[in-house]
């Protein structure tokens, strides 16, 4: 069961209202992400992000919120959650960093051996109008 998910009983007919597009103007955008690495190379995709990709990511305007291991039926996932402005600012950081020549090199290196990454999951998410996450 995940953190955020629902208790045993939620209450039936609850409904939260959509925002208005006064509202998503400025909302902010969290993308959830979890990279599933293959089988003995979690290290190296978390070595990766400490060594190169969070100064590519700061270079590029990413808000990292945090990152995560998973402690239960995941030893070779890793998550991790960034904040944007808009989706926007999300497709503008997420473009300069594809083309970025260290993160281009940085992959190949790092890859040499095969890849650090088997699946990535990324989920856009908006936080709801009572979430103390806005």
């Amino acid at each position: 069961l995940l953190p955020w998910s629902l208790p045993p009983n939620p209450v039936v007919g609850f409904s939260a209202c959509a925002p208005t597009p006064q509202d998503t103007a400025t909302t902010m955008v969290y993308e959830l992400r979890t990279y599933i690495a293959p089988p003995g190379r979690l290290d190296d995709i978390v070595d990766r992000f400490r060594t190169k990709t969070m100064d590519i990511f700061a270079r590029h305007g990413f808000d990292v919120v945090g990152f995560w291991t998973v402690d239960e039926g995941g030893d070779n996932e890793l998550v991790y959650l960034l904040r944007f402005d808009s989706p926007e600012a999300s497709e503008a950081a997420w473009t300069a960093f594809r083309a970025d020549p260290e993160w281009v090199e940085t992959r190949k290196v790092t890859e040499a051996d095969g890849p650090i990454v088997d699946t990535i999951i990324a989920k856009t998410m908006t936080a709801t109008e009572f979430s103390p996450m806005k």
